[in-house]
């Protein structure tokens, strides 16, 4: 399968506040396809093209679609808008949350989104595919709705008022989206208790990448804190991983929790420096065309390696945390990720909308489709409710003793790193005799 990796999206969400940055592959057009040049219909059957040539299911939901062609085909559109409606129907029929259309605005914001200058709240929601409820995936670290408290798994009722019931994902994102300096007040249900949110929209600067030197029983340890997995990523994951390395810590923590996922390449990248040889990711198209990557030996370290997760580690970071357990190079601890295993390209249309097609899904090195299954830590340590929200609260108490998952893994750390030691000792002792 030969696609172009920065056109390949694997974050779980619509982004309010532009988070998963994307790349656009180009307008999917040729003369044989462009049947109604100037008019709504070209964009229709535009659309029809991309899913027939490129999505993952070849049964398409189990429709002819044929026949869905020729049904929005002998409609007759007015206007684009118009156009726009029967696109957003006929890709519902596919159900699948992950295919979607953006028209022009939406899709420029996209664009802009990859600019990593971003504006909104700082939250990344996705639409259930049973219930259709609008949930938080995560809050972006330092920003309004992370400062605010907005949790993983809390439901979007409202926004300004307005029921988010019956709505797509898009006209949400819409909602929340507005003006620096302006306000949004989110609704939103947490353990069947209603909440309410007033937040200031802000212009935010995403870094993905912090880390620091922390104590630890077996010595010092780089603690590494991935928030998503977006352009500039893999480059600051190196500079972090270089750094640390230069302080002769003795393991690492590498924290992918309430982390959404990004680009393939991306996590593909950072799998790298991590993973000496070895799968990193397979993934497979609707003829089971399997395309593999690889690790090239550009591991920067092989020292011990913790990795946490949660049920807000999705896509991206289910790749990396996969590669890196089923390569035996880390030992996970946290709770079960979220389970999004499905890649998707973005397209832009010939008027200046867009589209997203599922077209792949993927699977861990041993072969392990994670699709709504997601990934088993080797430790799990559930937290309470009450343990959420009070590191919600206090965000200084996140990657410390106070905080029991990360406590875990420091533990789990520092049997590995005194494990190393006794065995090089053991090593040493037999080579003297």
């Amino acid at each position: 399968m030969v696609i172009t990796k920065r056109g390949l999206i694997l974050g779980t969400t619509a982004v309010a506040s532009a988070a998963v940055a994307v790349a656009v592959i180009g307008v999917h057009r040729n003369a044989t396809q462009a049947f109604f040049k100037e008019s709504p219909k070209e964009l229709v059957d535009e659309v029809w093209q991309l899913i027939d040539h490129e999505y993952v299911d070849d049964s398409f939901n189990s429709l002819d679609w044929n026949d869905v062609r020729t049904s929005y085909l002998d409609r007759t559109y007015t206007d684009q808008e118009e156009a726009y409606e029967a696109v957003r129907e006929m890709l519902e029929k596919l159900d699948d949350p992950y295919t979607r259309f953006m028209d022009p605005q939406e899709f420029s914001n996209m664009q802009i989104d990859t600019q990593g200058e971003l504006t909104g709240v700082g939250i990344q929601i996705s639409q259930e595919e049973e219930t259709n409820e609008i949930v938080v995936v995560a809050p972006i670290e330092e920003t309004p709705a992370y400062e605010a408290g907005l949790l993983t798994g809390d439901v979007i009722t409202a926004v300004d008022g307005q029921s988010t019931e019956g709505m797509d994902l898009s006209d949400v994102v819409n909602l929340i989206r507005g003006p620096v300096n302006s306000s949004v007040e989110l609704s939103v249900t947490r353990e069947e208790k209603p909440l309410s949110f007033t937040l200031a929209r802000a212009r935010i600067e995403i870094h993905p990448v912090r880390f620091s030197v922390e104590s630890g029983p077996e010595g010092t340890l780089g603690y590494i804190r991935l928030t998503q997995f977006s352009a500039n990523a893999a480059a600051e994951m190196r500079e972090a991983i270089k750094e640390l390395e230069e302080k002769n810590v003795t393991g690492y923590i590498l924290d992918l929790r309430s982390n959404p996922g990004g680009l393939l390449f991306s996590s593909i990248d950072i799998a790298e420096m991590w993973i000496k040889e070895g799968t990193i990711v397979s993934t497979v198209d609707r003829n089971a065309i399997s395309d593999e990557e690889i690790a090239h030996n550009k591991a920067l370290t092989d020292k011990p390696l913790v990795v946490l997760v949660d049920g807000g580690s999705a896509s991206a970071s289910e790749i990396l945390s996969g590669a890196l357990q089923d390569n035996n190079r880390a030992v996970l601890v946290g709770a079960q990720t979220f389970g999004k295993g499905l890649v998707q390209s973005v397209r832009g249309l010939a008027d200046g909308s867009g589209v997203a097609v599922t077209i792949a899904k993927y699977l861990t090195p041993s072969g392990r489709d994670i699709n709504k299954l997601g990934i088993e830590p080797d430790f799990i340590i559930e937290l309470s409710e009450a343990q959420r929200e009070d590191l919600a609260k206090d965000r200084d108490k996140v990657g410390t003793a106070e905080d029991p998952q990360y406590a875990k893994a420091l533990q789990v750390l520092s049997d590995s790193i005194r494990g190393n030691r006794n065995s090089a000792s053991a090593a040493g002792v037999a080579d003297k005799k």
